[in-house]
């Protein structure tokens, strides 16, 4: 299923007055930013989980059970400029991002069992502020959508006694389909079961179960990898391709996590060109996701895409 949208390219400005996320200005819920000059973290304003919640209320034994969330929220300015996305800034600048990605899952591993770090880019994946940011979602319990990926990563090495992601890495690196890109320590796939037109699989090639294990030389060659890959995103249909990511770690609590592998997920709704968008809707919501073109045919596309950013291109 596919609905076109208005795609009209946006001009901004390096410094928006009305932004509630550009250096100086007065945010959404009374706070003044700093003239911040580089990557800046604050508590969101509006956050969906909070520290001090009583941990009680829970109903473990009727038929609807329910239990208290504690957590915190962040919000992270990759950049104090507003109109530079993740692939338009310097590699320099994004290693700096991913040193933060680092320091906050740190910080907050300490106190919560679950550490979110993500990014909705564009309106179209819920952005509401155009200012290129992410978030930071850390809570006292393992998710839905992340128990499966625990289970089944321990599930196959009590089994296999190798670990489910690396040996995924190695079958990607020897077929070679759906690579996108690859350096010394990370590789970008389209994976080999993407349902999103043109989901990413983003990997170290070494057993690492959190962020902040990456060595200096990984978070720099993770940041030269985000820029080309996410560069591609960007040329494929010449926009500010849009997306939602996150970083998916070992949890942090005692537990024994030797099953884990490090890694991020990219899900981006454009199914044809920069006006059409897929939905996850009707069967797909209910039964099961369809895909519009196989994992191969997303990555032959990706392959094909030049990783100069278009907007960096000379003209005529």
């Amino acid at each position: 299923m596919g609905r076109r949208e208005n795609n009209a390219q946006q001009n901004r400005p390096a410094h928006d007055p009305k932004c509630y996320l550009c250096p100086g200005n007065r945010r959404a819920g009374g706070p003044v930013n700093p003239p911040y000059r580089e990557t800046f973290v604050f508590a969101n304003d509006y956050a969906a989980l909070l520290p001090d919640v009583p941990l009680t209320g829970g109903t473990p034994d009727g038929l609807f059970r329910s239990e208290p969330a504690r957590g915190e929220c962040r919000v992270i300015c990759f950049s104090p400029r507003h109109n530079l996305t993740l692939p338009e800034m310097a590699v320099e600048d994004i290693a700096h991002v991913v040193d933060v990605w680092a320091d906050q899952f740190n910080e907050l591993g300490a106190k919560y069992r679950w550490v979110q770090i993500f990014e909705n880019k564009g309106e179209i994946m819920g952005c509401s502020n155009p200012h290129p940011h992410g978030q930071v979602w850390a809570g006292n319990f393992l998710p839905r959508f992340v128990a499966p990926e625990d289970r089944n990563q321990k599930q196959y090495l009590e089994k296999k006694q190798r670990l489910l992601l690396l040996d995924c890495v190695e079958a990607e690196l020897r077929e070679k389909v759906r690579v996108i890109e690859s350096n010394p320590h990370w590789v970008m796939v389209v994976p080999y079961w993407a349902t999103w037109p043109f989901e990413l699989l983003l990997l170290p090639r070494r057993h690492v179960k959190r962020l902040p294990e990456l060595t200096v030389e990984e978070r720099g060659s993770l940041a030269d990898i985000l820029k080309r890959g996410l560069t591609r995103y960007d040329n494929l249909f010449e926009t500010s391709f849009p997306y939602s990511m996150g970083w998916h770690g070992a949890p942090t609590d005692d537990g024994d996590y030797e099953h884990w592998q490090l890694h991020a997920h990219f899900y981006p709704p454009l199914l044809r060109s920069a006006t059409v968008k897929k939905f996850m809707v009707g069967y797909e919501m209910l039964a099961e996701p369809q895909r519009d073109l196989t994992a191969e045919q997303a990555a032959k596309q990706l392959q094909e895409t030049a990783t100069v950013h278009f907007k960096e291109r000379p003209t005529a």
